[in-house]
């Protein structure tokens, strides 16, 4: 088998909040459509994305690795990858990586199509069935009577998780992230697990002092309250608090991650399936964190992760994020909770062609 052709397009999908029936944020998200044809007629399908001004450019990142495999064998993965790889000196971050991992869902795509298994089953099939929790619906720009509604309507629907944030935008102080906090989680109660992202605003001392005075809420974690490469600073927190510590999503390929683990900086790895370029340097890092006996969880993407995190002894729960959702016809809908893992070949994914033209 040989791939013979590699189509892109960019495609622009608007920043909807279905989980909770909320606002739709002005803009749209921009992702990195891909296919990839071969000899016997096997596609995989893949996609990526960045988000700014780069887009274009990561656009064409994709379609230049696409190209340079052309007559490779789509089932030599790790091949690919060192292609790839050897082609760029960019280095394990930025736009090589992202693109990469465009390239490298589509190989396993194809890989699962060949051998007539979901993705889940070929990296390790531990569960058919992964837990789940509604992500976007709880953002910080949101009012907090908004809040305080969605919340209830995402108990009402069925997530028996959820995530919230933190670090609020404007004259925010303490007083007001604890009342945040405790607003959201006396309207679901405490048999729910709720979750908190700090998307890197906080330093370490603000961490440690918002952590502590939120910890009787009882989160399933605090996410990224730091930067994500102040391993030391984020080990402080992580010995600090009562509540668990998530870090990962803005962590590009596999070696920050070993650093990480190595300095104990976290209770719980976030991964990125597009950051880490892809499914095959996933199921590494995930391999790493089972190691040092610790918990994996996903970043955005649930429709690829649903396989991932359900693949591992080790996985936790997958990110039910709504922003690539548009790309195709059908998603993972969850249930009780949970997801249950695609059993088509392959992803079990087909782009939608109302949304996804290619040229």
């Amino acid at each position: 088998m040989k791939i013979t052709h590699a189509s892109t397009t960019l495609v622009a999908l608007p920043q909807i909040e279905p989980l909770a029936d909320g606002p739709t944020t002005p803009g749209s998200k921009n992702f990195v459509a891909l296919k990839l044809g071969t000899d016997q007629g096997v596609e995989g399908i893949g996609f990526t994305f960045f988000g700014g001004s780069l887009d274009k450019a990561l656009l064409s990142a994709v379609q230049s690795f696409g190209d340079l495999i052309i007559g490779e064998d789509p089932m030599r993965i790790e091949q690919i990858v060192g292609k790839i790889r050897a082609s760029t000196p960019a280095g394990p971050a930025g736009i090589a990586t992202l693109a990469l991992s465009a390239i490298d869902i589509a190989l396993w795509d194809i890989k699962g199509k060949v051998h007539n298994q979901p993705v889940g089953k070929l990296a390790g099939g531990h569960r058919n069935r992964i837990n789940t929790y509604a992500s976007g619906a709880l953002m910080r720009h949101f009012p907090l009577d908004q809040l305080e509604k969605s919340a209830a309507l995402l108990k009402e629907r069925g997530f028996k998780q959820m995530k919230t944030q933190l670090a609020l935008p404007g004259d925010t102080n303490q007083v007001k992230e604890v009342e945040h906090i405790k607003v959201i989680r006396e309207a679901v109660g405490y048999e729910i697990d709720l979750m908190c992202d700090i998307n890197q605003r906080w330093d370490v001392r603000q961490a440690i002092s918002i952590g502590k005075q939120v910890d009787p809420y009882r989160l399933f974690w605090l996410e990224d309250v730091t930067a994500p490469d102040d391993y030391d600073g984020l080990a402080r927190v992580a010995n600090a608090l009562d509540t668990p510590i998530a870090c990962g999503e803005y962590l590009y390929g596999i070696a920050p991650f070993r650093q990480m683990l190595e300095a104990r900086s976290v209770d719980i790895v976030m991964i990125d399936v597009l950051r880490a370029g892809g499914i095959t340097q996933w199921l590494k890092i995930a391999g790493m964190a089972e190691a040092f006996n610790i918990p994996v969880v996903s970043h955005l993407a649930p429709e690829i992760h649903v396989h991932l995190v359900s693949a591992i002894p080790n996985g936790l729960t997958v990110e039910y994020m709504p922003w690539s959702f548009g790309l195709f016809r059908e998603v993972p809908q969850p249930k009780d909770g949970q997801l249950t893992v695609p059993q088509k070949p392959g992803l079990g994914l087909e782009f939608d062609p109302k949304t996804v033209k290619f040229s």
